[in-house]
């Protein structure tokens, strides 16, 4: 029965999880599993819901108990769960009651190890208390910092307990056969198979991966610091808005990009004065391959960059500029591919006086800027990300944007977006 596949239905709507359900065992799925969400959402009738459905399949509830392990477990097995999930963190007494129900009402408990320090130890405590199987989870919020897979401590667990151990976290056709390499028994995938417009064939390549057969990866891998060009390049403004939950957009410029390209880059920030193209110039001398050129003016009427600043930016390898204040020769920096924001437009530039700084803390748009800060813009707007928090919000943004997928999916075969999102039913009770 090894390598099982298990699903992770984390979905807060019973009626889609049912649907990607039969696609999914369509594609080989082993195992399904009622996923965090959906149990907080849908409560015990998730459960019931999916037993019926599915009466040949193991069905797991992902409850995460942490306390009342007794109680939960038969809550769980009785509307139709044969597996439930406690909490490695769990005291030795939650999972205590929680093994005695389950063998009480014909199930079986998992010990999730998510943030368990000492994970090797804990399993085999475990194991010596009863429960039938161990999974290692990499948390979805560890997976967006771009943390590497646990596969050293995979292969410590199998090699030191006897339970069949299943993975969790990040897994997706490209990484799934190398898992069971190393001695995982179930292989359990959510985003890998859910984000998908082709459900089935998101399985079957999962499947193929886990028997050792080369597939080809539909879905972004996670990113990490050396590569949020890459990243920050395949999702949109609006992605990554979505992402860092509204923060960090800049309000009031106009943006001068052709239609469907992005602007994205590594912040120079310069400060200026009115009309002063000094620093603004003399930033291009600095800047590196990659950077787009941030001017802070003030909002300023008299314009500080033009066609002859683009043509040296360009030579230095410089991605756009940014300026909040005025910007000229726009025909022309436009027919030289040159992307752009600005508060405004003017013909006239200032004098060249050298007032302000370069790589010093500014404010576009009302938001802070500093030198290094990630800058993504396009048609729909400018969002500046902080360095700190760059590679979270990119493997977030890249999430927004590929959980899109199945809602088109969804709409495409006839259905609605209020429809797809329940609107109705998660609107407040009046």
């Amino acid at each position: 029965m090894w390598p099982a596949l298990q699903i992770a239905l984390d979905l807060h709507q019973i009626k889609r999880a049912v649907v990607i359900a039969k696609e999914a065992v369509a594609g080989g799925v082993d195992w399904l599993e009622a996923g965090t969400p959906l149990i907080k959402s849908e409560g015990t009738e998730g459960i019931r819901t999916l037993r019926r459905e599915f009466p040949g399949m193991k069905i797991v509830a992902d409850t995460k108990t942490m306390d009342v392990g007794g109680y939960e477990v038969e809550l769980m097995a009785k509307a139709g769960a044969d597996v439930i999930t406690i909490l490695g963190l769990a005291d030795d007494g939650t999972l205590k009651e929680g093994v005695m129900a389950a063998r009480k009402y014909g199930a079986e408990v998992m010990l999730d190890l998510i943030n368990v320090p000492d994970k090797v130890s804990r399993a085999k405590e475990a194991e010596a208390i009863g429960v039938s199987y161990i999974c290692l989870h990499m948390g979805i919020d560890e997976q967006m910092k771009g943390e590497e897979p646990p596969i050293e401590i995979l292969k410590k667990i199998v090699s030191e307990t006897s339970l069949p151990v299943a993975v969790a976290g990040g897994i997706t056709a490209e990484n799934a056969g190398e898992y069971v390499e190393v001695g995982a028994s179930i292989v359990i995938v959510g985003g890998g198979i859910i984000k998908t417009g082709n459900i089935t064939e998101a399985a079957k390549n999962v499947k193929n991966a886990m028997s050792g057969k080369e597939v080809t990866l539909s879905l972004e891998k996670k990113y990490g610091e050396d590569e949020l060009f890459e990243a920050f390049s395949k999702v949109s403004s609006c992605n990554v808005a979505d992402a860092y939950h509204k923060q960090g957009v800049v309000f009031g410029l106009t943006p001068h990009i052709k239609s469907g390209e992005r602007m994205v880059g590594r912040a120079l920030t310069v400060q200026t004065t009115n009309g002063d193209w000094a620093k603004p110039v003399e930033a291009i001398d600095v800047a590196k391959d990659g950077d787009v050129i941030v001017i802070d003016v003030g909002g300023a009427p008299i314009a500080v960059w033009g066609e002859l600043a683009t043509c040296s930016a360009m030579n230095m390898g410089v991605r756009g500029v940014v300026i909040d204040g005025a910007i000229r020769d726009l025909d022309d920096i436009k027919a030289m591919g040159f992307k752009s924001f600005s508060r405004s437009v003017a013909p006239c530039a200032g004098e060249p006086k050298g007032y302000g700084g370069i790589g010093i803390e500014i404010k576009i748009g009302g938001q802070p800027v500093r030198t290094g800060d990630w800058i993504i813009g396009d048609e729909s707007g400018l969002i500046v990300v902080p360095k700190e928090v760059a590679v979270e919000v990119a493997n977030r943004a890249l999430d927004v944007h590929e959980r899109e997928n199945r809602t088109r999916e969804e709409i495409r075969r006839g259905s609605t977006l209020s429809k797809v999102n329940e609107l109705a039913k998660w609107e407040p009770v009046k």
